[in-house]
Formats: structure tokens, sequence, C-alpha cells
């Protein structure tokens, strides 16, 4: 692969600690010509000076706003063919990098997969997340939430107006691919634990806004994957309580007349949502091509 078609994207916030052994272990395994990109997020310790004294490439935002926001800029400012993103927490390694960049030929996008091997809480969220994720997209995700990634800039910017502006882009990048059509591929990594400094994501506030945001991609490509279950849910109670009440009062309620009508309402709304999906993703690819 030509380096000087390759960027390396860091969003970071408060890492003075762990930027110069990131950029130093980046420089060690893809070489000193390699471009490295080091968005701050409005630091508020010395990660701009810890950046400039390895001559790391820094933008720095005016106030914080947020890590995708971060990745956005980098995509936005970026003029590699392929780029690479990755945490500044030290979890990411280096050494693990040149296994993702040599399957990018190969696919739209190539993902570090850690492992969920434990029981902690925040891993049994991933796991729910991942087949949460799987279910929406008919294949099998082995790390939604990854944030080591590898892809072409040209198409992770077909989707930056979806991305949220705190954390999860990863989510989001990784459903757009999918129910685009696009390949990805997922490569085992190294899951290791934060180095130094304090972890930014709230289990609990983060993760109910990673399924809120799972749940809008879901119904933003695929609406009917939302609607069907739902559907077939209030459907299933419209029967059950309609034999109940035929059984025990011989007689259909009102009740079991709003459950049926309800369920057949948003039946119906899945299917209008699904059409409009379609044209507007039609409408997306064939301003795309032109």
């Amino acid at each position: 692969m030509d380096i000087n078609n390759l960027e390396v994207i860091i969003p970071v916030y408060n890492e003075q600690d762990n930027i110069p052994i990131l950029i130093q272990g980046l420089r060690r395994v893809i070489g000193d010509s390699c471009r490295i990109t080091l968005v701050n997020d409005a630091s508020t310790d010395k990660t701009v000076a810890k950046a400039r004294e390895v001559q790391a490439r820094i933008i720095s935002h005016p106030y914080r706003i947020g890590n995708s926001a971060a990745i956005k800029t980098g995509l936005r400012q970026s003029n590699a063919e392929i780029v690479v993103l990755m945490d500044a927490d030290l979890q990411h390694l280096p050494e693990d990098l040149p296994g993702l960049l040599a399957q990018i030929d190969n696919f739209d996008m190539v993902i570090g997969a850690r492992a969920f091997s434990g029981l902690s809480l925040r891993n049994l969220a991933n796991r729910a997340y991942n087949l949460f994720a799987s279910y929406i997209t008919n294949f099998k995700i082995r790390d939604l939430t990854s944030g080591f990634r590898v892809l072409r800039r040209r198409d992770a910017s077909r989707f930056l107006y979806l991305l949220p502006n705190g954390f999860s882009y990863p989510t989001t990048l990784t459903l757009a691919f999918l129910k685009t059509g696009r390949a990805i591929k997922y490569v085992d990594i190294a899951n290791t634990p934060r180095v130094a400094g304090k972890s930014k994501i709230n289990l609990l506030q983060d993760g109910a806004r990673f399924f809120m945001i799972i749940t809008r991609i879901a119904t933003f490509f695929s609406p009917f994957k939302v609607f069907l279950p739902i559907s077939i849910f209030f459907f299933i109670v419209a029967l059950v309580y309609y034999l109940y009440t035929y059984l025990v009062f011989h007689r259909f309620t009102n009740m079991s007349a709003l459950l049926f009508t309800t369920s057949v309402t948003i039946f119906m709304l899945g299917l209008i949502s699904e059409q409009v999906s379609q044209l507007r993703m039609d409408r997306t690819e064939e301003g795309q091509s032109q």
C-alpha cells in the first residue's frame, strides 16, 4: 500500500500521557512518512503540547463538541484515499494496524474486533449490541463499537451527515456500510486495558444512547426490521386477549379491536417507511454517481 495515500485520524480529549507513546508506536509500525492527524476536542490538559513535541498534525475544536465530531472534522480535512480511525487511549495497538491494512484492498472497511469473553456489564452490553445489530443487518457483527478501523475516505464522507457528535460513530458507520451493500471485514486485535487517563464513556448513559442510535439507523435504512416485530407483538397480544374474552365473556371487546387495529397500523407504517427508505437510498446513490 502507498503510504502517501494513507492518513491516521485520532480524536483526542485529555490524553497527554498517551499521545507520545501512540505516535511513536505508529511511526515505528508504518513509518515516519505516514500522515498522522490528531483532532483535539478542546482538551484542558497538555495534550496539544505533547502532540507538538512529537510533531503530529493537530486540528483543534474551539470548544468540546464530541468524539464523533472530531472524526468528522478529520475526515473533512483529509485528502487521503485510505484513512485509519483509532482511539488515543492505547487500547488500540499500532502493532495490529498492518493486519487491518492487509485486507483493505478486498473490502470497503476493515474493523478491529475485540474479544468479549468476560462477564462484566460492559462486555454483556457489547454482546447485546452485536446481536441486535446482526439482526438488523443480516450480518454477524463481532464488534459494533470498535473505533479501530480502516476505510476509504470517499465512502466514509457519504455518511458524515448520519454521524452523531458524541460517541457511537463506529456504530453508525458499520450499519450504514452494511445496509448500503458495502463489504466489511473483521480482524482480531488485542483487547488491552486503558493505560492512563479516565474513560469518557458512561456505561448507562452512553449505553442507552448506543441503543437509540442503532434503532435510529435501523429505521433509516431498514425500517421494516423495527416495525414488523412490534406489529407481531401487538397482534399476538390482541389474539391472546380476544381468546380470553371470548372464552370467558363470549364477546369481542373494544380492547381487542384496538390491539388488532394497532397491529395493522404499525404493519402498514412499516411498509410505507420501507418504501420511503428505498426511494431515499436510490436518490443518494444517484447523487453520488453524478
